[in-house]
């Protein structure tokens, strides 16, 4: 056999055994999709060493190594925009880094189970700013604007009474089997971001027209908000996670109003402000607060204010670890209830009366005042 034909042969095992390996993956994407239920150990161990080269085209070895300074590995394609976003919103994601602590963590939580890259925490960052109210004006709502139709897909709840998509948790799950499916149809973290806010069938048009399956190759040929909105991932990326200034990435700035499509990104539709302040406007919960927690499955008619009352604990924070709490057990009668240790022991031991009280408020219409803290009246001793 000549050489020529040896090596030909060479290639056609390799890309056999590729083949061999990428339906292997595709596979088990599949049932961890369709099961809806954590996957198991091996599984994760696995998606954990196959999905983190899908940031081969942004950093140089692959994905994100801490130890290296962050221009030292990322893509240079990258660095001529990332400068331009961080005078813009530099500051605003810097503090976001305080605040947004405890919603990293919770989605962090998340992904690792799934075996994916942490950094897709940041696809949260601008799809929403992190918050649980934020809606489009074309009808997506919560931290990682799921469309009805799509979050419905992938397991969640939305109808005229409860809506999931603002569940931190169940979002997030859903959010991560959501990336998966994508992962299986791209194979790289960049695109799947493209097909994330455009959708993969714009990706897999991009690609044909270009002929390559390489972002910088045929982020052209995509609609300028989905390659602007994988630059903004980037950009991210680097502010919160790079070291050194927000002003700064090194070299020369470029010339101002060079890459315009990262400046006229509106944000305002979800309080988005160069501020620096929670758009939220609630009290954040501290990231002990949001992992340390029990869980109980309840069921009746319980009531969130009453609940509250009864455990002494504010209702902005009691709705933090339960949103739309009297949505969903009004229309489903279940619920599982997220509450602090202590909280939740108290409530344990208390559940009866406090369900039988519930009943009774709902049977003589009381409607209690909203986001107050309830206090039974004590009354004044006379003086003597």
């Amino acid at each position: 056999m000549s050489l020529a034909s040896c090596e030909a042969l060479q290639v056609s095992v390799q890309d056999t055994l590729v083949a061999e390996e990428v339906a292997k993956e595709d596979k088990l994407i599949d049932e961890v999709v369709k099961s809806r239920q954590l996957p198991k150990k091996e599984k994760v161990q696995y998606f954990n060493q196959v999905t983190k080269y899908g940031f081969k085209n942004l950093f140089s070895n692959y994905s994100y190594n801490t130890t290296l300074p962050y221009t030292a590995q990322i893509n240079p394609n990258a660095e001529i925009f990332v400068q331009d976003y961080m005078k813009v919103h530099g500051s605003y994601l810097q503090n976001m880094k305080g605040w947004g602590q405890p919603y990293f963590n919770l989605i962090e939580g998340v992904l690792v189970q799934y075996g994916l890259p942490r950094e897709l925490k940041y696809i949260a960052v601008i799809e929403s700013n992190l918050s649980t109210g934020a809606t489009s004006n074309v009808g997506a709502g919560g931290p990682w604007q799921f469309m009805p139709l799509t979050a419905r897909d992938y397991g969640l709840v939305v109808n005229g009474y409860v809506d999931e998509r603002r569940d931190y948790y169940k979002s997030t799950h859903a959010a991560a089997r959501y990336l998966l499916s994508l992962y299986r149809q791209m194979h790289d973290w960049l695109l799947v971001m493209a097909a994330y806010n455009g959708g993969p069938g714009r990706v897999y048009s991009a690609m044909k027209k270009s002929g390559s399956k390489n972002f910088w190759n045929l982020q052209y040929y995509l609609p300028a908000e989905s390659r602007a909105y994988v630059k903004r991932f980037i950009a991210t990326h680097y502010i919160m996670e790079g070291s050194g200034g927000v002003t700064t990435l090194g070299g020369n700035a470029p010339e101002a109003g060079t890459y315009g499509e990262l400046q006229n990104i509106n944000h305002t539709s979800y309080g988005y402000s160069s501020t620096g302040q929670n758009p939220l406007n609630k009290k954040t919960l501290s990231a002990a607060e949001l992992t340390d927690i029990d869980v109980l499955s309840i069921s009746g008619k319980y009531n969130s204010l009453i609940i509250a009352k009864n455990l002494a604990m504010d209702i902005i924070l009691f709705n933090h670890y339960n949103p739309n709490f009297d949505g969903v057990i009004s229309s489903t009668g279940n619920f599982d209830l997220r509450l602090p240790p202590d909280k939740m022991q108290l409530f344990v031991s208390n559940r009866y009366p406090i369900l039988n009280e519930s009943v009774q408020a709902l049977l003589s219409g009381v409607i209690m005042p909203p986001n107050k803290m309830v206090y039974p009246k004590v009354k004044e001793k006379k003086r003597s």
